[in-house]
């Protein structure tokens, strides 16, 4: 599987969500400076939230272009039993039932859920719990998580 192309379908997927996010932003900026929510008593809070709801939109689209920073700079390296799981790895891990998942690990801000060749990819950061369980482990290794809960195999890292 093309791990170029999977990261390319990851910053296309972060490039609508910023755009969608930018837009939100944008409208809910609007929303907080229009003179009809402009506060006619103490109680009258409509423009407060709505300067409140700007302020999260224009964080999401801070923590998005971010993401797409990290993303670009990723590099994808071959895997080897020397270094171990890493960023933008792909991974395909077994579960107790013996059903096949893969993983494409990755840096902060893009968990998603991908469609490639009939296959499903979820992409995860390496702060998550199954990411940082996944780093420097190698093909054969068991990997615990969810308080040893859920156990996988690595089956193949590329």
């Amino acid at each position: 599987m093309d791990k170029t192309l999977l990261q390319q379908l990851v910053l296309t997927r972060l490039e609508a969500d910023l755009q969608a996010a930018a837009h939100a932003a944008q409208v809910a900026h609007e929303s907080a400076t229009h003179e009809e929510n402009i506060a006619e008593n103490k109680y009258d809070t409509l423009g407060l939230e709505a300067a409140y709801l700007a302020t999260g939109q224009a964080r999401r689209v801070e923590a998005i272009r971010q993401a797409i920073s990290l993303w670009r700079q990723l590099q994808l390296r071959p895997f080897t039993d020397e270094t171990g799981i890493a960023l933008g790895a792909l991974i395909c891990l077994a579960d107790e039932g013996a059903n096949e998942h893969l993983f494409l690990l990755g840096p902060n801000g893009a968990s998603m859920k991908l469609l490639h060749d009939d296959q499903s990819i979820q992409v995860i950061s390496h702060d998550a719990p199954l990411g940082k369980a996944m780093l420097g482990k190698t093909v054969g290794d068991d990997v615990h998580i969810a308080n040893g809960t859920q156990h996988f195999e690595i089956l193949w890292v590329q």
